[in-house]
């Protein structure tokens, strides 16, 4: 973990650049956010642009950090070109959900690669499950699959309780984006893991069961 391909350097070169351009010109930020109202109207664009820009430098630091640490993972066990689908499609996947979530909300906004480097972590525990993490807050290693679990569980809580200014929902959706485009790609994972393709969907499952009983 955290060895730079060409195509992450590209995607975070891409970000930095994007962002601070966003960081100083109000009315470039404010065209390229998403926002609900604008993307109704018409303004796709808005569910990828708002991927590239960022609230400030350490809301874009963390998630640079997080596709860096990530990235090699997935682009080692399948390739950069497939590495590159699945950052854009979670990007455009957590744009959805949270379009999905906040449709009557028309001045709802939300900008970050929060969606897209959640997809490459998801991506990455489907890929790797065994792989351990360790985190600063937590003195032992912890298996990659419940790191992945017990993230989209908190997604789900944050989303149904509106915790903190944070995009859960873009969250959400840029992992079960990750999740499903690393099944397509890798279709072998149902024979070798099996049990983590299973073990995996349960809070996708259940998020769109709450959402149907209308507890979400």
């Amino acid at each position: 973990m955290g060895k730079l391909d060409l195509v992450t350097m590209i995607i975070i070169a891409a970000n930095v650049i994007i962002s601070y351009k966003g960081f100083s010109d109000y009315s470039f930020f404010e065209k390229y956010k998403f926002q609900v109202g604008s993307v109704q109207r018409g303004e796709q664009i808005r569910l990828f642009s708002s991927g590239f820009l960022h609230a400030d430098t350490q809301h874009l630091l963390f998630n640079m950090l997080s596709l860096y640490f990530f990235a090699d993972v997935v682009i080692d066990l399948l390739n950069p070109f497939q590495f590159l689908l699945i950052y854009l499609g979670s990007l455009l996947l957590g744009s959805l959900l949270s379009l999905y979530f906040h449709k009557n909300e028309y001045h709802y906004s939300a900008v970050g690669a929060s969606g897209a480097v959640s997809g490459i972590i998801y991506s990455a525990i489907l890929l790797q499950p065994g792989m351990k993490l360790l985190f600063f807050f937590i003195p032992i290693p912890i298996p990659a699959y419940l790191f992945g679990i017990g993230y989209l569980l908190y997604s789900i809580y944050g989303m149904k309780n509106r915790i903190g200014n944070i995009g859960h929902d873009a969250h959400f959706g840029g992992a079960v984006g990750g999740y499903l485009i690393t099944l397509i790609l890798s279709p072998w994972l149902f024979k070798t893991n099996l049990l983590m393709v299973v073990l995996l969907a349960i809070p996708i499952i259940l998020l769109f069961g709450l959402k149907k009983m209308g507890k979400m």
